[in-house]
């Protein structure tokens, strides 16, 4: 299995390569809009032809976005998620009309900068009482729109802010820590069938499993494709973009997250996801900070 990566070390910068097993082969590129600048085709060429292996053994993976990239997310595109929504809300009938209607819920959840990836902290809303992650499998596209590869998403969520009023929605899902996404990129032309993933989820407290779901990408209500379409309708995404497909594993209104909990994110053929949590965005600024390139 291989993935796309970006990377940080010592000599070489960041950069962008292809990471098989312990294998690191840089690609020919200058950062991962410039990779995403490029067909489809020719991304498969680059990484078919990478270059001569770098130690891995110091590298760090970083969020594979950068420059001008963003994080977009599609909402109740999964019968479980429609429930939850009308569960938490005080305008129920919202929910279920989106979930049947033919425009999907697509809205902006992150800037390439704010991305935290594997080990770093996302955050929970001061100002909110219940926080939840969101597994979702998110589609790594081009600037033209075509998938280049799929990512583990947590889009985390305010579901007290958003259950209050439907209005609400930036303030529940967008702030520092919000959006966390793998390091590693699954080429698109190593997935057969992204409508066949198992998307599994737990949540641990003081080394305890509380929470542990479990669904299929089989269940998603809207075709990818047709996902990507109306995001790109009258926008443009020069470098590329990530948009998450939506969860349908979503703990009870009685479980939400707590600081020190750790969430795991498991999507099959495409990889993982395992973050700290953490109450506030202070955590998350200083590894923001700190962070190269």
């Amino acid at each position: 299995m291989s993935h796309l990566v970006r990377f940080a070390d010592g000599p070489g910068g960041v950069r962008v390569g292809l990471l098989t097993g312990e294998q690191l082969r840089p690609l020919a590129v200058t950062s991962m809009g410039d990779l995403l600048r490029r067909p489809v085709a020719e991304i498969r060429e680059l990484a078919e032809t990478a270059g001569e292996p770098v130690s891995a053994t110091g590298a760090r993976l970083l969020p594979p976005l950068d420059g001008r990239m963003e994080v977009w997310a599609a909402g109740v595109t999964y019968l479980r998620s429609e429930e939850a929504r009308r569960e938490e809300s005080a305008d129920e009938d919202v929910y279920a009309r989106v979930y049947r209607a033919e425009r999907p819920e697509l809205f902006f959840k992150s800037a390439a900068w704010r991305v935290v990836t594997d080990g770093e902290p996302i955050a929970l809303r001061a100002d909110s009482a219940n926080n939840v992650p969101e597994p979702e499998l998110g589609l790594l596209l081009t600037g033209t729109g075509e998938i280049a590869g799929y990512v583990v998403v947590d889009d985390v969520s305010s579901r007290s802010i958003e259950g209050e009023n439907p209005l609400y929605l930036p303030q529940a899902k967008i702030y520092t820590g919000s959006c966390a996404v793998s390091a590693r990129v699954r080429p698109a032309w190593e997935v057969p069938d992204p409508r066949s993933l198992a998307i599994r989820m737990r949540i641990l407290r003081d080394g305890h499993e509380v929470f542990a779901g479990e669904a299929g990408t089989a269940q998603l209500n809207r075709e990818p494709a047709d996902l990507v379409e109306y995001l790109w309708r009258d926008n443009d995404f020069p470098d590329g973009a990530v948009l998450s497909t939506g969860t349908s594993v979503v703990p009870g209104l009685d479980l939400g997250l707590r600081p020190g909990d750790v969430v795991e994110i498991e999507i099959t053929e495409i990889g993982s996801l395992r973050s700290p949590v953490v109450l506030g965005a202070d955590d998350v600024r200083r590894v923001l900070a700190a962070r190269p390139g």
